[in-house]
């Protein structure tokens, strides 16, 4: 029980971070010097960006200590950071929209249903080395990763949204999106923009970079 809704959950929350793929960059954000989002007035700094990343990197090489394999497992994760930064903000945008509910969730929730996965997997070492290759989730946050899908859970229950259908889905979006327009999402132009409405991060369209591109192949050809 706990594998079918916690993945479902799981794939769901993912499936705008796996389309966030990376396209172009811009220029960095001004605004925010060292900034990579500012959700709800909170910074997610460059740092921390880049330290989830380095986790996971750091994870999967542990995993794998074959360089061949290694290499494989990175070109799987291509886009990390861009995948990673999508779901720092989305999880604070969830956690949000949870509060707004009325969810909590207590450590006795993760430890059942850690539990339970762990069974299900065969063990710990089973559970997070899945969790990593399927979701680029380090050992270190697989709890974090599990709040989230508590709370996910708990927030579609509270709204009664039925996350096998449509109209429960929708529902269950609706009040994410009312959280991520109160929380005021600004992301570095360098890794995109927050679709307010979609939940997602975008690349950010930068049609000089085409502009640039088409003029040096003409001087190269001249």
């Amino acid at each position: 029980m706990h594998r079918r809704t916690s993945r479902r959950t799981a794939l769901l929350l993912s499936t705008a971070a796996l389309a966030a793929a990376p396209l172009l960059t811009a220029c960095g954000n001004e605004a925010h010097p060292g900034a990579a989002a500012v959700v709800g007035g909170d910074r997610i700094t460059v740092a921390q960006l880049e330290g989830r990343v380095n986790e996971v990197r750091d994870a999967q090489r542990a995993a794998v200590p074959d360089d061949e394999r290694y290499a494989q497992a990175i070109a799987k994760s291509g886009g990390l950071t861009r995948a990673t930064l999508h779901t720092m903000v989305l999880d604070k945008v969830l956690h949000r929209a949870a509060a707004d509910a009325g969810v909590r969730v207590t450590r006795r929730d993760i430890q059942t249903m850690r539990a339970g996965l762990e069974k299900q997997a065969g063990g710990r070492k089973a559970l997070e080395e899945g969790w990593l290759q399927q979701y680029s989730v380090a050992p270190s946050r697989l709890d974090d990763s599990l709040r989230t899908e508590i709370e996910a859970q708990k927030l579609a229950k509270r709204l009664g949204a039925d996350m096998n259908s449509p109209d429960g889905q929708a529902l269950f979006w609706k009040a994410l999106t009312a959280a991520s327009k109160k929380l005021d999402i600004d992301l570095n132009p360098r890794y995109g923009s927050w679709d307010v409405d979609k939940n997602k991060r975008t690349d950010a369209k930068t049609p000089w970079i085409r502009q640039v591109t088409a003029s040096g192949a003409g001087e190269r050809q001249a």
